[in-house]
């Protein structure tokens, strides 16, 4: 009888959890979801219900040579401060890893301070610096920003992958002749991989979606498509708008889906015993 109550409440309280879960993820999407169906509305007002359907909107963001940079500089902008974020938060993370390597903790706080820190107030501190390099208005500045953005979160990812690194499989490696560098690309890197690519993917979508440091940074050509979507909603409330954001909420999860899949891809391959 204890035993059967027992179970009846671990069935109760797990039964309470899903329903809190699925609440909190309904609350959180709901927002989202609200935007998509506005794409389609065939008169220039957000509002409900709608009175026809339309894809003038869908074709005004497609045709617009405006929305046509903005989109052109994320890409740009994104995929160069991804490059950046990946190769020196892994190196970071290498760095940190090493277990002679000096005050590790205040380097690591140093290093994601960036995420802490308000954004705003990093902007105004990169608008002054960057004032006297003379990299405003400039994608190279907006790269470097966006890197110093997206970096932290590569750091942490690969840091936390190598926290369960076998370091005995490098010193095989060595003891069989391989150099440093082979022994890196054929032992450790296909095992710190999963967490280059999800450090990888919080770093375009921060790049990607990141508005301040654009409007501190850009100028009129290089402008980004959150900072273009902040100019239309400021200066003027178009549907357009919504077009883009359906866009770009289903790019974000392609990439989700993306991600996932090379990950369960790799850990599959990781558990296939070897012929």
């Amino acid at each position: 009888m204890n035993y059967r109550l027992e179970l009846l409440t671990q069935k109760a309280f797990r039964l309470a959890l899903y329903g809190l879960c699925a609440c909190t993820l309904v609350f959180l999407v709901a927002p989202l979801l609200a935007i998509m169906p506005l794409s389609f509305n065939s008169e220039p007002f957000f509002t409900y219900p709608m009175p026809g359907y339309s894809l003038q909107w869908y074709r005004e963001f497609f045709e617009s040579e405006t929305w046509h940079l903005a989109m052109k500089n994320s890409f740009i902008v994104a995929i160069a401060a991804t490059v950046c974020s990946c190769l020196l938060g892994t190196l970071a993370a290498l760095g940190l890893n090493r277990k002679d390597c000096p005050m590790r903790s205040l380097l690591m706080g140093i290093l994601i301070s960036p995420m802490v820190i308000p954004i705003v107030v990093s902007a105004v501190g990169v608008y002054y610096y960057f004032a006297d390099l003379g990299l405003l208005n400039s994608l190279t500045g907006l790269v470097i920003a966006h890197t110093a953005l997206g970096a932290p979160f590569v750091v942490i990812t690969v840091a936390a992958t190598l926290s369960t690194f076998d370091q005995n499989l490098m010193r095989a490696a060595a003891s069989l002749g391989a150099p440093p560098l082979t022994a890196f690309r054929r032992v450790m890197l296909p095992i710190i991989a999963p967490g280059i690519a999800s450090g990888a993917l919080f770093a375009f979508v921060t790049s990607f979606d990141e508005v301040v440091m654009a409007l501190f940074l850009a100028g009129p050509e290089q402008r980004t498509l959150p900072r273009q979507m902040w100019i239309g909603v400021r200066e003027q409330i178009s549907p357009t708008i919504t077009a883009v954001a359906t866009c770009l909420i289903l790019f974000s999860i392609l990439l989700l889906v993306t991600v996932q899949w090379l990950q369960g891809r790799a850990q599959r391959n990781k558990a296939r015993p070897a012929a």
